[in-house]
């Protein structure tokens, strides 16, 4: 996965994440603008009450952030894989285990975990669906 794929998994967020009525009203008490992405590849994720309202690629001067969520490109692949290794399967374990970076002001986070989890685990719930559909 090159950083055009992973650059296009982040793109897709608005679409998988706003489809999913159940998913924005568990956000829905969340509003903020939250950094992941790679070292190289900063995504800014902004979300007004559960709806992801934009994800901007590419750095930006002092643009501010509540929080962030950043891993390497191969931990992204990883992460968004099938069936994700031990270590790779979860946001917390990424971090636990040295793959991701999780920084900022941790109190939004962890008041919307599962909301900040499941938005970022769309590109891998959207290929398996994708693959379940085909193989039917």
């Amino acid at each position: 996965m090159t950083g055009d794929d992973i650059s296009a998994r982040f793109a897709a967020l608005p679409a998988l994440v706003n489809a999913n009525t159940a998913l924005v009203r568990r956000g829905r008490f969340l509003s903020d603008t939250f950094l992941t992405g790679t070292p190289d590849l900063p995504v800014y994720i902004t979300v007004r009450h559960g709806i992801v309202e934009a994800v901007d690629t590419g750095p930006a001067l002092m643009r501010s952030w509540t929080f962030a969520i950043r891993a390497e490109a191969d931990a992204w692949r990883r992460f968004w894989g099938p069936m994700p290794p031990p270590g790779c399967h979860d946001l917390l374990a990424m971090a636990r285990y040295g793959k991701a970076r999780i920084e900022g002001d941790l109190q939004p986070l962890m008041a919307n975990l599962r909301y900040v989890k499941e938005v970022l685990e769309a590109p891998r719930r959207a290929r398996i669906e994708a693959a379940a559909g085909a193989s039917s």
